[in-house]
């Protein structure tokens, strides 16, 4: 019996070497915050992770990432047609500059946003002295930071799917008698909203975890602005490593949960645009 030649070569040892590289950089890392967690009984356990302190921190996260992440949705969405649709000078920068959160350090744009957001900041103090808007130091400056991390996700998302739309079919549409509105409602949204769901919940996932340009422009007002990973690191400050993780591993399902979400929605709105629902 002759044996079967495999599609990829060497997919052995290829598979081999992806498990090992996983275990070590994601499963491991994980699995540890199980152990370390397992230190409580379930008591302990569910009396840390709900104390009215880790509680706000947790709505303070999650309400922030939330805003920030629609916010994005909607910008994202502008940035990425205006890259794909029009042609001005500058295009290039615009588009290279957009994965710029991706390059720079957490903690110098956090320190960039407060200062630039401080009522004595160039934009903090415009908003301040019109609107009486104080942004940094406030959940809106919070939310201001999760923007900037979380902008790229979606134009990222989304920008591939707009350069592939085939503007034939927004021609047939024009023929046929449908206005901008309809063309774009019927034709071409349907076309970039998995893009959309997935931009979002990246933007969402990431969003939730951010630490190092979070912390410098929220104040850490405990019930107000503290944040959930920030608790994490106060924790591990003290030694409590029981505590952070129990922490750690909350926020782990919850990103979890967030990307099963997108994993099925994005799957049904697929079937939907296939004509297979």
């Amino acid at each position: 019996m002759t044996r079967r030649k495999s599609v990829i070569p060497g997919f052995g040892i290829s598979m081999g070497i992806t498990i090992t590289i996983l275990s070590i950089v994601v499963l491991i890392p994980l699995c540890s915050l199980v152990v370390f967690s397992a230190k409580l009984s379930l008591s302990e356990f569910i009396d840390t992770v709900t104390k009215p302190r880790v509680l706000a921190g947790y709505y303070v996260s999650i309400s922030t990432a939330f805003i920030a992440s629609l916010i994005n949705v909607l910008m994202g969405l502008i940035l990425a047609w205006i890259l794909v649709r029009y042609d001005f000078k500058g295009k290039k920068f615009i588009d290279g500059i957009i994965e710029l959160p991706f390059a720079l350090p957490t903690a110098v744009a956090g320190i960039s946003l407060t200062h630039l957001t401080t009522t004595n900041g160039w934009v903090g103090q415009i908003f301040y002295n019109l609107f009486g808007i104080q942004i940094a130091y406030t959940r809106v400056g919070i939310t201001v930071a999760l923007i900037f991390i979380g902008i790229p996700f979606v134009v990222r998302s989304v920008q591939p799917v707009l350069e592939k739309i085939d503007k034939q079919y927004e021609e047939a549409a024009f023929i046929l008698g449908a206005d901008a509105k309809t063309t774009f409602k019927k034709v071409i949204f349907p076309e970039i909203l998995p893009a959309i769901i997935s931009g979002f919940t990246l933007a969402f996932a990431r969003c939730i975890g951010e630490y190092g340009s979070v912390v410098f422009i929220a104040g850490n007002t405990p019930y107000e602005t503290e944040i959930a990973p920030l608790l994490i690191m106060s924790k591990l400050q003290e030694y409590d490593y029981s505590a952070a993780t129990s922490i750690a591993l909350v926020m782990l399902g919850i990103s979890m949960v967030i990307l099963s979400v997108n994993a099925i929605v994005q799957a049904n709105v697929s079937r939907r645009v296939n004509g297979k629902i």
